[in-house]
């Protein structure tokens, strides 16, 4: 078999008994972390300005939004939701391709369950979970092998691999049979898009809103017998050719059925780029062991890993947007806030002369010694003391990981913004619940925005 018939069939054939306890848990921590910023993205401009403008262009209403009061049609929510969710960047992320890729699977399911909520179609919490298992590891498995190459060539690899995800997470309960799953893969492979020139802006989470959206048709499209080529991945004009100079197909389906690409996921500790982490830990660090008043920092200089030049080397900021991509913001609310929640990434963290001032004092070089999850950091008072630290590893990462008790913190901060105390609290305890839920429309119910 072809590798795209390789993984359609390893869709259509899973059975829930295939898939590892220990896959189900992780599942519901990647969704728990998932709703979190789902609600608390949803008051941002970029969502706002995506409904005012798409709304009126939306089919029948069956789908919550989360976090919102509006309804639309459940392809247009897969796109509402994906926005909101990644929004923040503080959403997923598996360090060895780069992928968040919790964000297009998990928003075209819930728009799925929300729009068949108290049907015959009803999903269930176990059918959800395995779906998005399933999608989880179709996006990250094609992105292993394609990656660095396709990345590298300015590809946003979370929306160019999340599209097969949500294609086959909602082919999953549409029940393709497996050559309908292939013409999925093929009708997802055709929508694939996504650069990295709109990071630091809203496009970038309108890319895997759009991914979790055209998966969700590449889907329908595919259970009414719509065509598509079948050969998406690795035929001479397929994905991998035509979206990477150098790319290994044989990562697709290594292990396939035996690793689940979920045990290689991580989640963020701070609302920003992944690779700037590692920086905002050692000055945080920094900052506790010292008691620095940033008052008294005459130069920050920083070791980092190449990528990090690559992707956050903005330092004359304009929004806040682009201070999630700032290798010099993130030394600055490192030092002198010691935490990375959504609060420091906003336009008055921004203008905080603060730490406008600690980011004009900072200065960072590429290294190929340090990994992306290390940094270097050297800080010279105007004392004339310096103080050198190195970190190993970054909190968040596959050495360090969240707890779950952490993942509640971090999805009560932020939905706390959106949503009242108890509703916060019941949709938790409704999302850690998941698997038990007969009816997952329910859980969509309380994350809707019910009004002053």
């Amino acid at each position: 078999m072809s590798v795209t018939e390789q993984l359609a069939t390893f869709v259509t054939n899973s059975r829930t008994t295939d898939i590892p306890p220990q896959i189900y848990a992780e599942a519901k921590r990647a969704i728990i972390n998932y709703m979190g910023c789902a609600i608390g993205g949803a008051n941002e401009p970029a969502l706002d300005n995506a409904l005012d403008v798409l709304l009126p262009f939306t089919g029948k209403a069956t789908s919550h939004v989360l976090g919102r009061s509006e309804t639309c049609d459940p392809l247009y929510a897969s796109l509402f939701n994906g926005i909101g969710s990644h929004v923040h960047e503080y959403d997923d992320t598996i360090p060895k391709n780069y992928i968040h890729p919790s964000i297009p699977v998990a928003s075209a399911l819930f728009a799925y369950a929300s729009a068949n909520q108290g049907s015959d179609q009803a999903v269930t919490g176990e059918e959800f979970l395995q779906a998005f298992i399933l999608g989880f590891d179709i996006e990250s498995r094609i992105g292993n092998a394609v990656y660095p190459s396709h990345y590298e060539a300015g590809w946003h690899i979370t929306s160019t691999t999340g599209v097969f995800g949500a294609a086959a997470a909602i082919g999953k309960l549409l029940k393709l049979d497996t050559k309908q799953m292939v013409w999925a893969f093929g009708l997802a492979a055709t929508q694939a898009a996504g650069i990295r020139e709109m990071f630091g802006s809203m496009a970038k989470s309108f890319q895997p809103g759009r991914a979790a959206q055209n998966g969700y048709t590449a889907a329908l499209l595919a259970k009414n017998n719509f065509t598509a080529g079948e050969k998406a991945l690795e035929g001479p004009r397929g994905f991998a050719t035509i979206t990477a100079t150098e790319y290994d197909l044989d990562k697709a389906v290594d292990q396939l059925g035996e690793h689940y690409e979920l045990l290689d996921n991580a989640y963020k500790p701070y609302a920003c780029g992944l690779v700037v982490h590692p920086t905002i830990d050692a000055c945080s660090q920094i900052r506790e062991m010292h008691n620095i008043d940033p008052a008294t920092v005459e130069r920050i200089d920083l070791r980092v890993a190449p990528l990090v030049l690559d992707l956050c080397n903005h330092k004359d900021l304009k929004r806040a947007l682009q201070s999630k991509y700032s290798i010099y913001h993130a030394a600055a609310i490192g030092l002198a806030r010691g935490k990375g929640g959504l609060r420091e990434f906003t336009d008055e963290a921004v203008a905080d002369p603060v730490l406008s001032d600690l980011r004009s004092r900072t200065n960072a070089v590429a290294d190929e010694s340090i990994t992306d999850d290390q940094a270097d950091v050297t800080l010279t008072l105007k004392s004339g003391e310096s103080i050198h630290f190195f970190l190993e590893a970054s909190l968040g990462n596959m050495d360090r990981p969240l707890s779950n008790a952490q993942l509640d913190d971090k999805f009560i901060d932020q939905a706390t913004l959106v949503l009242p105390q108890a509703q916060v609290d019941a949709l938790l305890a409704a999302t850690w619940e998941i698997s038990s839920c007969e009816d997952v429309g329910s859980i969509v119910d309380l994350a809707v925005h019910k009004g002053d």
